[in-house]
C-alpha cells in the first residue's frame, strides 16, 4: 500500500517533501489511512478536524479519536466547531451543501494561515465512482464523467486510485482502529444510495465494476484535456465563424465549451445552434449571442442610453468614453467617417443623440429619395449588435442628419452656397 501511495503521489506530482500539508482527519477509515501513510513516508503534516455538531455525542466522540490519535502520533492537531444547521439555514442550502462549504472554507483559511502548500483529503476509488454515476444519473456533459480528479488548486487527493476495501485491509493489517459516521450507513441521501443500493448491484454484474468505471474516467480525463486545449484557445474570443467550429467534427461541443466562458449552458447552446439567423439569446452573466449569416458573435448585454441633448456648440459625453464635439467652423467637408460637416444654415439646436429606432429613416447622402436606416444598415451587412449599437444624430425638427460614422443626410450637405458648417465628431 505504501507503495503504491508513493507512485501516485510521483505520478501526479501531488506533494513535496520540502512542503508542509494539512490532512484533512475526520476519523473515519480514509482519513485515517491518509494520515498513517503520509506521516510513515516523512511529509510534514498537521491534522485538521471539522465538528459539525449533527450527531450529538457520536460527533464529539470523532473529534477526541483525532485529537488522540495526532498526539500519539506526535502530528499538529487543529479543530473548529460548525453550527451547521443555522448555517444551513440562513443560506437556504442543503445539509450536506453547508457541511461541504463550512469545511473547505475552513480548510482554505487554515492553510493559508500555516503556511501549507495543500490540503490532501481521502477521497478513494469508490467516491469518484460514486460521483460518475451520480453525475449520469442528474445528466452530465463529459467533464462529469471524468470523475474526482488527483488535484483541484489546493485540494489534493493521494489515495484517489485506491477502493474503500483496500483502505480498511491495510488499517486492519495496522491494527488501526477508526470510527465510522453512522449516518453513512442509512441511504438516506443520492451518493449513499449509490454506494448502499446500485454498486453493490452492479457488482454482481461484474465485481470489478467500480475499477473498470476508475479507469474509463481516467481515458476520458486524458480525452477532456485535450478539449480543453482546443477551447482555451477560443476562451477570449468573441466571434467564431461557422467553418471554424465544423472542421474539429463537433460544432456543438466547442460551441458550448466557448459559451460556458459567458455564463450559458447547454440548452442555450442547442438553441442558439437551432435557431434562424438573427437570434439573440442572453446569459445569467449578462452576455448576448447572436446567430449572424456565417458566425457566432458574443458581446455584453446592451445597457440602456438616454438620448444626450446637445443644445449649442461644445463637447459632449455620451457614454463612459464617447464624445461628440459640436463646433461651428468656416466651409469645409469632411472625409472621415467619424466627422460630419453640415451647412450651418439648415441646422436646427437643439440636437439629441441616440440609439437607431425602428422606422428611422433618412435621405442618405448620394443617393435617391428616403430610405429605413434598417434597410441601410442591412445593405452594409451590419450584424444585428452593430445595428443595434448604431447612433444617429436629429435636429430639433427630430430628423435624422447624421448616421454616425456612416453617412449624412442629402439635406444638410455642403453646398456651393454654404457659408458655414457645423462639425459634429465622434470620439472614442
Amino acid at each position: 500500500m505504501l507503495n503504491k501511495v508513493k507512485d501516485y503521489i510521483k505520478k501526479y506530482n501531488l506533494l513535496n517533501n520540502n512542503e508542509l500539508y494539512i490532512v484533512a482527519l475526520s476519523g473515519g477509515a480514509d482519513s485515517v489511512a491518509l494520515l498513517l501513510l503520509l506521516d510513515e513516508m516523512g511529509y510534514k503534516i498537521h491534522a485538521a478536524h471539522c465538528n459539525f455538531r449533527l450527531r450529538g455525542e457520536e460527533s464529539d466522540q470523532d473529534e477526541l479519536f483525532c485529537e488522540t490519535l495526532c498526539h500519539q502520533k506526535n502530528i499538529p492537531f487543529h479543530r473548529i466547531h460548525f453550527d451547521t444547521k443555522s448555517y444551513a439555514e440562513t443560506h437556504k442550502v442543503s445539509i450536506e451543501m453547508a457541511a461541504r462549504e463550512l469545511r473547505y472554507h475552513y480548510f482554505e483559511q487554515l492553510r493559508q494561515d500555516i503556511g501549507a502548500q495543500g490540503v490532501c483529503v481521502a477521497h478513494h476509488r469508490d467516491d469518484s465512482v460514486e460521483t460518475v454515476l451520480l453525475n449520469l444519473v442528474r445528466g452530465t456533459g463529459l467533464r462529469g464523467l471524468t470523475g474526482i480528479q488527483p488535484r483541484n488548486g489546493s485540494i489534493l487527493r493521494p489515495l484517489l486510485f485506491v477502493s474503500k476495501k483496500e483502505i480498511e485491509t491495510y488499517l486492519t493489517e495496522k491494527g488501526q482502529p477508526f470510527v465510522t459516521d453512522s449516518t453513512n450507513l442509512v441511504a438516506d441521501v443520492q451518493r449513499n444510495k449509490i454506494r448502499l443500493q446500485v454498486l453493490p448491484l452492479l457488482q454482481e454484474l461484474n465485481p470489478a465494476v467500480s475499477e473498470n468505471i476508475q479507469r474509463t474516467t481516467e481515458h476520458l480525463a486524458e480525452a477532456q484535456k485535450v478539449l480543453d486545449g482546443i477551447s482555451n484557445s477560443y476562451k477570449d474570443v468573441k466571434h467564431i465563424d461557422f467553418n471554424e467550429l465544423n472542421k474539429f467534427g463537433s460544432s456543438e461541443y466547442l460551441l458550448f465549451e466557448w459559451l460556458k466562458n459567458y455564463g450559458f449552458n447547454g440548452s442555450q447552446v442547442r438553441q442558439i445552434m437551432e435557431a434562424e439567423t438573427g437570434r439573440v439569446m442572453t446569459s445569467i452573466q449578462g452576455y448576448d449571442v447572436l446567430k449572424d449569416r456565417d458566425s457566432y458573435i458574443v458581446e455584453q448585454s446592451l445597457e440602456p442610453l438616454n438620448p444626450l441633448r446637445i443644445p449649442e456648440d461644445g463637447t459632449y459625453i455620451l457614454h463612459k468614453e464617447v464624445k461628440f464635439t459640436v463646433k461651428k467652423e468656416p466651409v469645409w467637408v469632411s472625409k472621415d467617417p467619424a466627422i460630419a460637416t453640415l451647412d450651418a444654415r439648415k441646422v436646427c439646436f437643439p440636437l439629441t443623440i441616440r440609439r437607431v429606432k425602428e422606422g428611422d429613416w433618412m435621405i442618405p447622402y448620394g443617393m435617391e429619395g428616403r430610405k429605413l436606416l434598417s434597410d441601410l444598415m442591412t445593405d452594409r451587412k451590419m450584424t444585428l449588435f452593430e445595428k443595434r449599437r448604431q447612433l444617429v444624430v436629429t435636429d430639433a425638427n427630430s430628423c435624422i442628419i447624421w448616421l454616425v460614422g456612416i453617412r449624412i443626410d442629402a439635406r444638410y450637405q455642403v453646398e456651393d452656397q454654404t457659408t458655414e458648417v457645423f462639425s459634429i465628431s465622434f470620439i472614442r
